[in-house]
């Protein structure tokens, strides 16, 4: 499941390698947070979702979390996470992405999730 960490993380390099705008960039997790979303939620919510709204940055965040919607490209790591709440993110990711969606993660089981409906 790190697998998938890592795999939008190397995703969001080789957007910004490829003249992507940080603030363009939405990454997702349907597992546990990702490691810059654990540390600024530790600065307090209010702080986190500012930079959010400033749209300056990268943004990382949980895949249920209704309020980081829509930018240009997201990255979703499908790093855990039961099957109904991948199925329930994926198109959500994907309304949200107004130019380009990743999906990282097991192969098999993203496919899976897919063939069922999603």
């Amino acid at each position: 499941m790190d697998g998938a960490l890592d795999a939008a993380d190397e995703a969001v390099d080789l957007l910004l390698d490829s003249g992507r705008v940080p603030g363009d960039i939405l990454v997702l997790t349907t597992g546990d947070q990702h490691p810059w979303a654990a540390h600024e939620l530790s600065f307090g919510e209010a702080s986190y979702w500012a930079q959010f709204d400033a749209g300056d940055d990268v943004f990382y965040a949980a895949a249920e979390a209704d309020r980081a919607k829509g930018r240009p490209v997201v990255v979703v790591a499908v790093n855990g996470g039961a099957d109904d709440a991948i199925a329930r993110a994926l198109p959500d990711a994907m309304s949200g992405a107004g130019e380009l969606l990743v999906v990282c993660g097991d192969p098999q089981r993203i496919n899976t999730l897919i063939a069922a409906g999603v």
